[in-house]
């Protein structure tokens, strides 16, 4: 029996493509220490073995379907609609949770009822589930996000079912990053709690679509989100001041996206004019930090791969 403690926590994972690690993803949700949580699986139309793994479970450990491919923000959103939990959260099939991911999150909520989220630090892991480091994850800071593109919620983020009504859901228009978006939204109502924990794992492959090269409509998703943005009528004057810092920001993470992809003239162009906008962009803390990151980011990954395997050899 659910309690103002202990209420249902809805887990919703979209999976498309990823049978090699989909059930890492489910065995970790169905080990939660925590006792109610209710675990939704959406088959996005993959065209690999998913829906052999899915009818491996046993019927009845979670509910799951086969859709027509919808999208990422889509499928989330219908998952979310269908299901009955106070607190929602969704984990890339991709990705996985630790034992206690759950009652480490409902636990911060429930403490801090201010509070419309939490997320926490997550471990970076290969395709074949080694641990190759540590991320600690920022403590939230809304005008870092807005004005720098430090997106902190990463895997193992849970969120007020009240919050997400009132941010509204995910934006199938946005393909690269809906993620910023909605925090972006949520972080209006309320603030978001970093647990200093690793309560999470992130998988970094090369099917997936953060190490994947973004097309140039996605490179510059960022400019679009902070347009709709402040097209609101309902931002506070601390916001709104910070419109041109957002804008400078944009363009320095449509820089980054083209950069990774080799698009170097297009990464320059958006490089000068986040200056342009933000002349003292570039002595800020994180932008060189960011264009190297794109520049070397893939190359840094490449090597401790290397260096894992390396070592597991010898």
């Amino acid at each position: 029996m659910t309690t103002p403690s202990q209420p249902l926590v809805s887990i919703v994972v979209p999976a498309y493509n990823h049978a090699r690690y989909l059930r890492e993803a489910i065995d970790g949700i169905l080990a939660q220490d925590y006792p109610h949580i209710e675990l939704i699986v959406l088959n996005d139309g993959s065209t690999d073995d998913t829906d052999e793994v899915l009818r491996s479970y046993p019927s009845g450990r979670f509910y799951w379907e086969t859709q027509a491919n919808m999208g990422q923000s889509a499928t989330l959103n219908k998952g979310w609609r269908m299901s009955r939990g106070e607190i929602l959260a969704y984990l890339s099939a991709d990705d996985a949770l630790r034992p206690e991911a759950v009652s480490r999150s409902v636990a911060e909520l429930h403490a801090r009822p201010e509070a419309v989220a939490t997320y926490c630090d997550y471990e970076l892991i290969s395709a074949e589930s080694t641990v190759l480091r540590r991320v600690a994850a920022p403590d939230f800071d809304y005008f870092a996000m807005l004005e720098r593109g430090v997106c902190a919620p990463g895997p193992g983020a849970f969120f007020r079912r009240t919050a997400f009504e009132a941010a509204g859901p995910w934006n199938a228009a946005y393909r690269q990053m809906p993620d910023y978006d909605f925090w972006l939204r949520m972080g209006l109502y309320g603030t978001l709690r970093r647990i200093a924990e690793p309560l999470a794992y992130f998988r970094v492959h090369e099917q997936s679509q953060t190490f994947a090269a973004a097309t140039v409509a996605r490179s510059e998703e960022a400019i679009q989100i902070i347009a709709d943005l402040y097209r609101r009528s309902d931002l506070s004057p601390e916001v709104r001041a910070a419109e041109r810092g957002a804008e400078s920001g944009a363009m320095l993470i449509a820089a980054q996206y083209h950069l990774r992809a080799g698009r170097y003239s297009a990464g320059i162009r958006f490089l000068a004019a986040a200056m342009r906008i933000d002349p003292g962009k570039i002595c800020k803390p994180g932008t060189t930090r960011a264009v190297g990151s794109a520049l070397f980011g893939r190359l840094r990954y490449s090597l401790e791969v290397h260096r894992r395997r390396g070592r597991a050899v010898a």
